[in-house]
């Protein structure tokens, strides 16, 4: 009887938990569709009185929101395709191919994951503009194609891969490509959706670095051109919310569409050494 007590007392717990934390989401959602001052009102409303789309209306009329969800969807996608290449290529050399300096040089890379992003952003620039890459589209992607966290990711997945299943490939006469386009990536597929997953939120969400490097309004993504609202309507609380309704559904969905691999990718590098 206590054991079933006790059960039922950590799934209320847990209940509790996960309404807590959705619930400043559906807040969120509701203020969106609230008509304008209602998100204001003391005690706050968890629904809209009289459900409306005048703030997307607005919205849209205000901004070129099209342009910029299309401009975030394009780095976004070319930020996460490139970043699953370049880091599992990388991650699989680290935990399976030897070559002199292996593990000194994975341990530089881990040391470097202490150095806050913000200190490399100035030389980055300075880089990005001497290549011509300042305003473009491949400035903004550029710097998320390879990542430290990537490589480590990707390495402590490939660690469980058998060196028997390498080994006979390569005595069948497989090349090392072969090898890792057909039996490393398949091998890694959880860590790799986990690996995109994870980039493509952060190139999605991405405010700063966008901010930095675009200057043609045309090519701002959604983060930086919702980010004109706040100067002029910053009191508008219902459509400030359309706005952030708009920026975070895209990944919350795309989450939920992953949430298997994803689940699978973490729990499958967490066993490993």
């Amino acid at each position: 009887m206590s054991r079933r007590v006790g059960s039922l007392a950590l799934h209320l717990g847990l209940l509790l938990g996960a309404a807590l934390t959705a619930l400043p989401l559906w807040w969120m959602l509701a203020a969106s569709f609230m008509p304008t001052g209602e998100a204001s009102q003391l005690p706050p409303r968890l629904w809209p009185s009289a459900p409306t789309l005048a703030q997307y209306q607005a919205l849209f009329a205000r901004l070129d929101l099209s342009r910029a969800a299309a401009n975030s969807l394009l780095i976004a996608t070319l930020a996460t395709a490139g970043a699953v290449l370049i880091n599992s290529m990388a991650g699989y050399a680290f935990a399976k191919l030897r070559f002199r300096g292996r593990e000194r040089l994975f341990r530089l890379l881990v040391g470097a994951l202490v150095i806050p992003g913000q200190i490399a952003m100035l030389p980055l620039f300075l880089l990005l503009k001497e290549l011509g890459l300042i305003n473009t589209y491949w400035g903004v992607i550029v710097p998320s194609l390879a990542s430290i966290y990537g490589i480590f990711l990707v390495r402590q997945y490939a660690l469980g891969m058998p060196d028997s299943l390498l080994d006979a490939a390569r005595v069948d006469g497989a090349s090392e490509w072969r090898i890792y386009w057909s039996l490393v990536l398949p091998w890694c597929r959880p860590i790799l959706v986990t690996l995109g997953l994870f980039t493509f939120m952060g190139a999605w969400n991405d405010f700063l670095w966008p901010l930095v490097v675009l200057t043609d309004s045309r090519r701002y993504t959604l983060p930086v051109a919702l980010a004109g609202l706040v100067g002029e309507h910053v009191q508008d609380t219902e459509l400030m919310m359309a706005g952030a309704v708009l920026t975070v559904m895209p990944v919350v969905l795309l989450f939920l569409a992953l949430q298997r691999f994803y689940i699978a990718g973490v729990m499958g590098g967490a066993l490993k050494e």
